[in-house]
């Protein structure tokens, strides 16, 4: 099965303090869009979109002879994550096969992961497939809404939650893997948040849903997968988690080690 994915990346991160585009800043030695693009190669994803906006020279010159399969798509106006997303219908034009949508500001998802969503998205037969995790503090990410027989509903943005979807732990960590003609013809019927005016990819799943698509929900990613950043603060966490992996890395039997925590063994 064709792979591609999408990785969005043209936010301004206007929390950091900082001139640079938020995806450019450097955690353990590599810039966050880096290690996603790493992840994404990693788990052979053969096709990769980076929708650049703010500073999109300068992410670009992050790649220049990188030998990595990138191409580019443009986001002049930031209107939302759905909005994004649509950026890239034009570059993959053609495209069959499967899509992952994945944020450049998350650099701590590993290839393990997403190899697992995937796995489960064709086995399933699955139009969509989505990784949630479960937070100690949910605070700034969408909540995933269940049904009382615990069956998934939809994703809720923080900004639209009620408090008492505020009180959710499971969250969206904004890994997602589409089927590609069902993730085109979605993005087309969203309509804009009534509170922010945004496009949501969050809405996707929900309106594949409503059409009778299926959508598998899978508790893949940890609470690290789940970690983006927004903030300088948050810049030095993930750094620290970045630096430990790699030092286990470099201990004996650490691969063998690692494969099998990506699978949910031991413990």
């Amino acid at each position: 099965m064709n792979k591609a994915a999408i990785i969005l990346a043209a936010g301004k991160g206007a929390r950091m303090n900082s001139d640079l585009p938020k995806v450019a800043h450097h955690a353990a030695g590599k810039p966050l869009i880096e290690w996603v693009v790493r992840a994404a190669s990693g788990a052979g994803i053969d096709r990769i979109v980076l929708v650049v906006g703010h500073g999109k020279d300068v992410v670009k010159s992050l790649f220049e002879g990188s030998g990595y399969p990138i191409q580019y798509a443009e986001q002049n106006q930031q209107l939302g994550t759905a909005h994004a997303a649509q950026m890239a219908e034009t570059t993959l034009a053609g495209f069959d096969g499967d899509v992952f949508v994945l944020v450049g500001d998350g650099p701590l998802i590993r290839p393990e992961v997403l190899t697992a969503i995937h796995e489960r998205h064709v086995q399933a037969g699955a139009a969509a497939t989505l990784a949630t995790a479960v937070l100690d503090d949910p605070t700034g990410y969408g909540r995933v809404v269940r049904d009382h027989a615990g069956a998934f509903k939809g994703i809720v943005e923080q900004k639209d939650a009620t408090p008492e979807q505020l009180e959710i732990r499971e969250i969206n960590p904004s890994l997602y893997c589409f089927r590609a003609e069902a993730l085109w013809d979605a993005l087309r019927r969203i309509e804009p948040s009534p509170v922010t005016g945004e496009l949501y990819i969050t809405d996707v799943p929900a309106l594949l849903m409503a059409q009778g698509d299926l959508v598998e929900v899978i508790p893949a990613a940890g609470p690290e997968e789940a970690m983006s950043v927004n903030t300088p603060e948050q810049l030095r966490e993930v750094e620290a988690v970045l630096e430990a992996r790699e030092a286990a890395e470099s201990e004996p039997g650490a691969e063998s080690a690692l494969r099998g925590a990506a699978r949910g063994e031991g413990g």
